[in-house]
């Protein structure tokens, strides 16, 4: 993980080079120019979206937004290049395959504040991650498939993704939890592993790249597969909704459990409705305000030192995950609306 030290170096670097790329004198620019990048659209970032308006407006800067529409890799990637080639000063990006995007991280982190927000690239360099602790997160999840079934029993579980951090900690804090295994976030069970124990079996790891309709179908094949499934996860905001309708669909509702992950409209109706036990939520708005927010003070910070103290320590500002059941959905939904303005 990044030291002090070494984000003090990245900073110091910067310095000079953001001054004067941005046209400022001995100040640094008085409104900057910032880019918030997601790794796919969805309704999880309309929240983040108002959180991102909500900052600009408050620290006075220019604000672009882009999520790649199809949720690939090189789309991302053609996003980061024409936001740094439009004159940004800082970029906030939730890096879609942060071991092969390593390099052009770094090269944009030559000429922009880089962090990161809701999955992390810490072997590049960018200055600070924001967001869950994934791993823990997806040990709450695993709490929540524990209370849904209590007799235990197999499971599958959807992912977007494995080449993400994020997607990587909550499939393994979900699978450690539900195992009793000590916590460890270097440990990882290939997707086709075989993971069981005496109560649990993680039967499949479906991996559905950003698309809906690859995640109905996932959920669709498991549960003519096989009969005896009696759990199914959804780890990514898109997903808990379509494995919802292909349990009505297949009349399972009550003999299928079903657990999600993100704040999904759908999510909450089905936990208000008792159809799904409940979800472990983000906090897209904070990532969307905080990234900005940090961006903002980094740009106009007065000296090196000034922008090192911005900084946490270790390069981590962590935003809580919470549990979300039905006896409290229908406060959380209430105030999910208020930011959205609802």
């Amino acid at each position: 993980m990044t030291t002090r030290s070494s984000i003090l170096s990245c900073v110091s670097l910067l310095a000079v080079t953001l001054l004067t790329c941005c046209g400022g004198g001995e100040r640094g620019p008085t409104r900057p120019r910032v880019a918030f990048v997601t790794n796919c659209a969805v309704d999880f970032w309309a929240v983040a979206r108002a959180g991102v308006e909500a900052a600009a407006a408050e620290a006075d800067v220019d604000a672009l937004i882009r999520m790649p529409a199809n949720g690939t890799a090189e789309e991302q990637k053609k996003q980061l290049e024409d936001v740094v080639a439009a004159g940004v000063q800082g970029v906030a990006v939730t890096p879609k395959d942060p071991d092969n995007m390593t390099g052009l991280l770094d090269r944009i982190a030559e000429r922009c504040v880089l962090i990161t927000h809701d999955s992390d690239a810490p072997r590049s360099k960018r200055l600070c991650y924001i967001g869950v602790d994934n791993y823990d997160a997806g040990r709450m999840c695993g709490q929540l498939v524990k209370e849904a079934m209590p007799e235990g029993g197999p499971i599958v579980i959807l992912v977007g993704t494995l080449d993400q951090e994020n997607a990587r900690g909550r499939r393994q804090g979900l699978i450690d939890e539900l195992l009793g295994r000590s916590h460890d976030r270097t440990r990882f069970d290939a997707q086709d592993a075989v993971i069981r124990d005496d109560r649990w079996e993680i039967r499949a790891t479906f991996t559905t790249q950003m698309d809906a309709q690859k995640a109905k179908a996932a959920a669709e094949d498991s549960l003519t597969r096989w009969s005896d499934l009696r759990g199914m996860v959804g780890l990514f905001a898109y997903e808990p909704p379509v494995i919802l309708d292909a349990v009505r669909a297949a009349d399972r509702l009550g003999d299928v459990a079903i657990v999600g992950f993100d704040e999904d409209a759908a999510t909450l109706a089905g936990i208000r409705d008792g159809e799904i036990h409940g979800t472990v939520v983000q906090n897209p708005y904070e990532y969307g305000y905080r990234s900005v927010m940090l961006l903002s003070k980094l740009l106009r910070a007065e000296s090196d030192a000034a922008r090192a103290a911005l900084l946490p320590e270790g390069g981590v500002e962590i935003v809580p995950a919470r549990q979300v059941r039905k006896g409290d959905v229908q406060a959380f939904w209430d105030d999910l609306n208020k930011k959205l303005g609802k």
